[in-house]
């Protein structure tokens, strides 16, 4: 039986977030996430309702964001990819809460086609996929679905990217870190919502801990 996957979006553009900013991209936007994150941009996401199924055809031609998903097969994936002519030859899965599901064969069938590939996660769900796999984790605490961040999904992670826009969210950071011994991972704070109050916040903070600030590129030039 083929594995499959709920797709809410597939998309090319630029990586706007983190160690790969700038980098052209197919974005690959699972659905379902029970994470409940109050600050959230893709709430359409959360739940996979089985009236919002529609063929694949319909999601090429989505125009904004809806709660419509697809489900696509790990070939049918590359075979779309293909079929729009993609150029890029990065592939940023995310969500939802794409390590809610096996990502492995996902990623593997990718690096076997040339792409290199990358998981945005929440921490709060075991990261499984590929040894050659860069893993974003944006850790979430106290988020209202009440999921704890797994020591596993901090351990496997290749980049830190925290969302902040009060000193609570930096001390909640750094008792993660300190919580899982985190010392040899690159650590970005990035404003929630590009409020002004909580990029100085970040700024002052990436100077005090030798941090990086990652300020969602994307949304100030105004692309998906």
């Amino acid at each position: 039986m083929a594995i499959t996957y709920k797709i809410n979006e597939i998309f090319e553009t630029l990586q706007g977030e983190g160690s790969f900013t700038g980098q052209p991209s197919v974005f690959v936007r699972l659905q379902e996430c029970p994470v409940g994150c109050s600050w959230c941009d893709t709430k359409h996401t959360w739940e996979a309702k089985p009236e919002f199924s529609i063929p694949v055809k319909d999601l090429l031609a989505k125009k904004g964001d809806s709660e419509h998903w697809s489900v696509l097969s790990v070939e049918e994936i590359i075979q779309l990819f293909n079929q729009q002519g993609y150029q890029a030859k990065h592939i940023v899965i995310t969500g939802g809460e794409p390590c809610m599901f096996d990502l492995t064969p996902l990623c593997h069938a990718l690096e076997q086609q040339g792409y290199s590939t990358q998981i945005e996660t929440s921490g709060t769900f075991e990261v499984k996929t590929t040894d050659a796999c860069w893993v974003t984790v944006s850790p979430k605490v106290n988020m209202r679905g009440g999921y704890p961040i797994l020591a596993q999904a901090m351990e496997r992670a290749n980049e830190i990217k925290h969302p902040v826009a009060t000193e609570q969210h930096v001390d909640d950071l750094k008792s993660l870190l300190n919580e899982f011994k985190v010392t040899d991972k690159q650590v970005y704070l990035q404003p929630i919502s590009q409020k002004q109050r909580a990029t100085e916040l970040a700024i002052k903070t990436c100077i005090e801990n030798d941090w990086r600030l990652s300020v969602q590129v994307h949304k100030y030039i105004g692309i998906e």
